[in-house]
């Protein structure tokens, strides 16, 4: 299962790294670029409870398989988009759907795990089950780093398919039991929450380039939430829901979910806007970006194992505090070095962030799972990991709508300081902004004449500029941890209550 889900976090990260590639290749607009990074997350948010209700109807090996296969397909299609007006449509709705055959996978895969080992050894499991698996977070940047440069962009998506015949193979081998229940998917519900999440991140989103002064995203914005209030009351009244709303009642399940909800607003997002500055700012190569992102990781690595015993040992609590106060320290040491331009003087408060978040998942999402033993397995995680991939779509489009505003506010600036007139600043310093926080591509044109060394010289001055601009993301991400410790202090602590015997009889139910 472990292998299985590797290419899901590996394809959080991998394409941050090929982004500049992927716009001059494609030519892309800055938008739909991160479109396409967030197409995936999206759509894993809006269809993981579908994959673990799934995985409870038909049960979670079938449901691993079907996945894993609409996984590797789309994947091929994303790596076989035409060059033309159709590439950006092709790429952005193949991602998405690369991203439904995650949420099948992952939440049938977790169930498996949890379904194999009893409360008392699950929390090393999913400590090692989510802290390697998000350590091979860090093969997405350097596979993609890699192949970028040695071959094409297009590999990135073309190396799941070995992956996924190692994985359909191990999954065969492994005759995991299928346990079903009865019941009926809510596919009314299943449509109110994907549009209400859908409408909610565009509005965030296109807020740059509509303007927060616009109807039209407001009337997203509150038009999903309003969406999204009303999936909660439909929920409420169905049979059997896709989501048991039912779990919120226990205080820690509730916790753990609002921690895990501000941890992952900048977890993932972390990754692309910390590899565009890399690039931009620091003029690394992608695989320079891609070695600056381990420092994320060892921190991130080490935390989740120990955070896993301090699960075991003293509930999660301790952890998620921990986390909270470790990730806010570190987010905003960093984003106070983020101007001295030095990548190995960065390391340590990289390592930091990634620490306070690694203490923060895995315990998290365990006890999450241990206050839910009720409830299936599938249903549980679909509800924990649909909030981690919700709050990373609009970490994505929220910081990505502030590191382009504050870019071109700063860039603008420059540009009226060198003489340039207010009308021509703002016109050059939107496109200049609009092409480095859409792509992470900062190389100077390769043309000669005026132009083309005007431009030159404006890039190289806006280096700084967007560093300061990053500085504001780091800074909220730094926020985000920090509202995540003052949850993690109403956590109600100890263990959940949930008798052997209980967990005998739940073993001993006849699958339907």
């Amino acid at each position: 299962m472990m292998f299985a889900v590797a290419m899901t976090f590996i394809d959080q990260t991998i394409v941050s790294i090929a982004a500049p590639d992927i716009v001059r290749e494609l030519g892309l607009t800055s938008s739909g670029m991160q479109w396409v990074i967030n197409a995936y997350l999206l759509a894993l948010a809006a269809f993981f409870a579908v994959g673990g209700r799934l995985a409870d109807l038909y049960g979670p090996r079938r449901i691993v398989v079907v996945g894993t296969l609409v996984f590797v397909i789309s994947s091929v299609m994303c790596g076989c988009v035409p060059k033309g007006d159709a590439a950006q449509g092709w790429l952005i709705g193949f991602r998405a759907v690369q991203g439904i055959g995650a949420a099948l996978l992952f939440p049938a895969a977790l169930a498996v795990v949890v379904a194999v080992f009893p409360p008392e050894r699950r929390g090393r499991a999913l400590a090692l089950f989510f802290g390697l698996s998000g350590a091979l977070t860090a093969v997405g940047p350097l596979l993609g780093g890699w192949l970028t440069a040695a071959w094409t962009w297009r590999a990135v998506f073309w190396v799941n398919v070995p992956v996924a015949v190692v994985a359909l193979v191990l999954t065969a081998m492994a005759h995991i039991t299928d346990r079903k229940r009865t019941g009926t998917l809510d596919f009314v519900g299943a449509a109110l929450m994907a549009v209400g999440m859908g409408l909610s991140v565009l509005g965030f989103q296109q807020a740059y380039t509509w303007g927060w002064d616009s109807p039209a995203t407001w009337l997203c914005i509150v038009g999903g939430l309003a969406v999204l209030a009303y999936f909660v009351h439909y929920e409420r009244g169905v049979r059997h829901p896709l989501v048991d709303l039912r779990v919120f009642k226990d205080k820690g399940f509730a916790v753990d979910a609002a921690v895990l909800f501000f941890a992952m607003l900048a977890f993932v997002p972390l990754f692309f806007f910390a590899s565009v500055y890399a690039q931009v700012s620091l003029s690394a190569s992608p695989n320079q970006a891609a070695l600056f992102l381990l420092y994320v990781f060892a921190g991130f690595a080490l935390a989740s194992q120990w955070g896993g015993r301090i699960l075991d040992n003293r509930g999660a609590r301790p952890a998620l505090k921990m986390g909270g106060i470790v990730g806010c320290v570190g987010f905003a040491l960093w984003a106070g070095e983020l101007t001295n331009l030095s990548m190995h003087d960065q390391w340590l408060y990289a390592a930091l962030a990634g620490a306070g978040i690694g203490f923060i998942l895995a315990p998290a999402s365990t006890d999450a799972v241990n206050r839910a033993i009720g409830p299936s397995y599938g249903e549980v995680t679909g509800i924990t990991q649909t909030v981690r991939n919700y709050a990373a779509s609009v970490g994505m489009a929220v910081f990505g709508t502030m590191l382009t505003h504050v870019t071109r506010s700063n860039v603008t600036s420059t540009l009226e300081s060198r003489g340039m007139s207010a009308e021509q600043a703002l016109d050059t310093a939107h496109s200049v902004s609009s092409s480095i926080t859409g792509s992470g591509d900062a190389s100077p044109p390769s043309g000669t004449g005026p132009a083309a060394d005007q431009m030159r010289e404006i890039v190289s001055a806006v280096r700084m500029d967007f560093a300061e601009a990053n500085q504001w993301v780091f800074y909220g991400m730094a926020v985000a941890l920090g509202i995540a410790f003052l949850f993690a202090l109403l956590h109600p602590g100890g263990t959940p209550a949930s008798s052997a015997e209980e967990r005998q009889e739940q073993a001993s139910t006849p699958s339907g």
